[in-house]
Order: structure tokens, then C-alpha cells, then sequence
């Protein structure tokens, strides 16, 4: 059963933090970095014993010759458990957590860590992974926006458009400048998506 960290984009970390707290999100979409226009990802192909995948390389973006199969290796599978690294900070009696962070606050003299250096040991949020699939990322429909953690009531009142441009606006607030090209919505880039269930911290870890 591998166990391994997720983390947040900054500019969303709290948000997409709360919105799992509150059981609104399920899901989370990751870029394909195996793909591109050329490279088909197929998990039709996938290997639960050895982790793996198929990629379809092609001659031409139109995919009408194909020039190999490829074996790649899954970088997050069904079964895995994953901890999500958060803003955090000691206290006396463990841990502060930024997402719950109160301005008087008896720990507020303390330095905040960010994310990236949370140790496993204060991580008070772990998932199971349920799917894993790969799509275009504009594939998503509004219900998949929702278990993304987009707020439900647009999409009852005005429709999967409204709530898909707010997952475009969300998207592309994550992705660099210099990779807006490569990654961003427009860019319809393939994506891993990963829908995931809160589940009780392993015993021994």
C-alpha cells in the first residue's frame, strides 16, 4: 500500500483544503506529463502488479499512424494512500494548521512552515484513491467540476458551462506563466484524474 504526499497549488491550498475538510471535493486533476499531442495515455492498459500504463505514440496529432505501444509507470494507482501537506506550525499540544488559523492565537508567534516541508507525522488529512483515469482536460463536465471542489449551486441554477468556466479560472489561476502554453485550459492538456474518499490515518505510520 504506497503512501504519498499531495500538495496544493499555494494560491488555492486553503480553498481546495477546506473544500475536502467539508467533503465537497473528491477529486483532483494532475498534469500528464507522459502525453502530449502525439502521446496517447490508455489505462485500458493498466497493470495493477506492476503499476504501469499504456502510451500510444503516434506519427501525427490527427493519431491516424501509430508508430508504437509504450510501457509507462503509473505515478498514482487505485489503492494508494495519500497525505496532504498543508501550511503548518508546532504548537504545545501538536499542531496548527493554517486553514484553521485564528489571528489570536496563542501559536501566531510561531513560524508558519509551508506546505512542501510538512512532515508525514503532522498530516491530519489522508485520502484513498478510488480511480484513476486520464482525460483532456477540458473532458470535465459540470458534475466533475463539483467533486473538484466548485461550489454545487451554479450548476443547479445556471448550467455546466457557468460551472465549467469557473473550474477554467480555477485551473488556469495554478499554472505558471511560462507553462500557460503547454498547460493551461486552452491548452486542453492531458490530465490524471484522481478521485480519492477520506479514510482513518494507517496504523504504524
Amino acid at each position: 500500500m504506497p503512501i504519498k504526499s499531495i500538495l496544493f497549488n499555494k494560491q488555492i491550498s486553503t480553498e481546495m483544503v477546506r473544500a475536502i475538510l467539508d467533503g465537497r471535493k473528491t477529486c483532483t486533476r494532475r498534469i500528464c506529463k507522459d502525453a502530449n499531442e502525439c502521446t496517447v495515455p490508455d489505462m485500458e492498459f493498466y497493470n495493477a502488479d506492476s503499476r504501469t500504463y499504456a502510451v500510444h505514440n503516434f506519427a501525427d496529432k490527427e493519431h491516424t499512424e501509430q508508430l508504437s505501444i509504450a510501457e509507462r509507470t503509473c505515478p498514482i494507482c487505485p489503492g494508494d494512500i495519500l497525505y496532504v501537506r498543508e501550511t503548518w506550525k508546532r504548537a504545545l499540544n501538536g499542531y496548527y494548521y493554517y486553514e484553521d488559523w485564528q489571528r489570536d492565537d496563542i501559536a501566531d508567534i510561531t513560524k508558519w512552515h509551508p506546505s512542501i516541508h510538512m512532515p508525514k507525522e503532522a498530516a491530519r488529512i489522508w485520502l484513498k484513491v478510488t480511480n484513476v483515469r486520464a482525460e483532456r482536460l477540458q473532458d470535465i463536465d459540470g458534475k466533475g467540476c463539483v467533486k473538484e471542489g466548485i461550489e454545487e449551486e451554479p450548476l443547479k441554477y445556471v448550467g455546466d458551462e457557468f460551472v465549467k468556466g469557473m473550474f477554467h479560472d480555477l485551473w488556469d489561476s495554478t499554472i505558471k506563466k511560462s507553462d500557460l502554453d503547454r498547460y493551461s485550459w486552452d491548452a486542453n492538456p492531458w490530465v490524471w484524474v484522481i478521485e480519492f474518499e477520506r479514510c482513518e490515518k494507517p496504523e504504524g505510520v
